[in-house]
């Protein structure tokens, strides 16, 4: 009785979870919102709106002014706003009557006390504060848990920020420790563990706290798809190095992408395939242009101008008729999915917007001028 009552549970849960995953779209100039079923879960009733972020999205009305409604579409903090941004750590930066300012999940404004030069955005719980030249971090009570004494400093990600003292480059966990003491040319983030540096001429990783050189490398990408691999550049030609920075595909290609599934796409004189792990080639150079494969077991191809989708074993399973995207309004976040997303693509034909199962069907055979990627 008790599995039973846990498996009805977890059941609701996980379609409440289900429920929620809204997609942003515009239907003859409104803005509403579908869900997976490809039904208007809040109907297009807005003059602009944005993505969800923290179940709250932006909206505006009729009066060209910003609030926020909930994933029912209901105003919960009212469009009052010249303009707003998007929740994150339960804070958001405003704009009314020439004042940036923050505000909590109900409107209130918070942290006014704060001393900085600049209203910076959260992000994991911290956001940057800015005192003449320098830069530190407060938590979202307003307390100084970095004090300011960096020239610069990007976002938490992962858990860490990169951060410069004078001209070189670190990282500081969200107490201020260092990660990584600011004594490098360049830094890139904590993906999955592994830490890409330069170091005057070199390239290498950090490793234990050290920094290792990468045979010749002279320059490697980092591991934010792949925590195992990734690839780098030497002799102007791209290979691929593991976490430890051996080499263990030799640089012969001219350009290159991350292992997914086991497999990687790969260009040589603009010719698009697909690699294996042992840098062995598996399916042909012969695209003109490729993305990595998704846990769908699909990627996106380009045949000529348009795309299509291809399986594992290189079958054209969606014909080549498509633009894919990745961003939209989060356009410039790091690593945009393209093509399949849990089963469902987002695509252009022509003109107009509409999302594909993984057998090329158009969810409910509807089309939109404009089409997000579901929140």
């Amino acid at each position: 009785m008790k599995t039973k009552s846990l498996l009805i549970v977890l059941f609701f849960l996980s379609a409440i979870t289900f429920a929620q995953e809204l997609a942003l779209a515009n239907d003859d100039g409104k803005f509403g919102y579908i869900n997976k079923a490809g039904e208007w879960a809040i109907q297009p009733e807005f003059k602009v709106a944005k993505n969800f972020s923290e179940d709250l999205a932006e909206a505006m009305n009729s009066n060209k002014k910003w609030g926020f409604i909930n994933r029912k579409g209901e105003w919960v903090i009212q469009p009052t706003f010249d303009k707003t941004k998007a929740f994150n750590s339960g804070v958001a930066v405003v704009l009314s009557k020439k004042e940036w300012f923050y505000i909590n999940t109900k409107g209130e404004k918070i942290l006014a006390e704060v001393a900085t030069d600049k209203i910076y955005d959260f992000t994991e719980g911290l956001a940057q504060i800015r005192q003449g030249d320098n830069v530190g971090f407060i938590n979202t009570s307003g307390t100084v848990v970095i004090e300011p004494k960096f020239n610069k400093a990007f976002d938490f990600e992962n858990g860490y920020a990169k951060v410069r003292e004078g001209e070189k480059w670190g990282l500081v966990d969200k107490t201020g420790n260092y990660f990584v003491e600011t004594k490098y040319d360049g830094v890139s983030n904590v993906y999955n563990g592994n830490v890409v540096a330069t170091l005057g001429e070199s390239h290498g990783l950090i490793i234990n706290g050290e920094f290792k050189k990468v045979d010749g490398a002279q320059k490697i990408w980092d591991f934010s798809v792949n925590g195992d691999i990734t690839y780098a550049k030497k002799n102007d030609k791209i290979g691929y190095i593991n976490k430890s920075g051996d080499w263990i595909i030799e640089p012969s290609f001219d350009k290159v992408r991350a292992f997914v599934n086991g497999l990687a796409p790969v260009s040589r004189d603009k010719q698009w395939g697909y690699i294996d792990t042992t840098g062995k080639v598996v399916i042909s150079l012969q695209y003109r242009d490729a993305e990595i494969f998704s846990k769908d077991g699909l990627a996106p191809i380009k045949i000529d101008k348009l795309w299509g989708f291809i399986n594992t074993s290189g079958e054209k399973v969606i014909d080549d008729k498509y633009n894919i995207t990745a961003g939209g309004f989060s356009i410039f976040k790091k690593n945009n999915e393209k093509g399949f997303i849990n089963g469902i693509a987002r695509v252009k034909e022509e003109k107009v917007w509409g999302y594909i199962n993984t057998k090329g069907e158009v969810l409910k055979n509807k089309w939109y001028k404009q089409l997000e990627l579901f929140q």
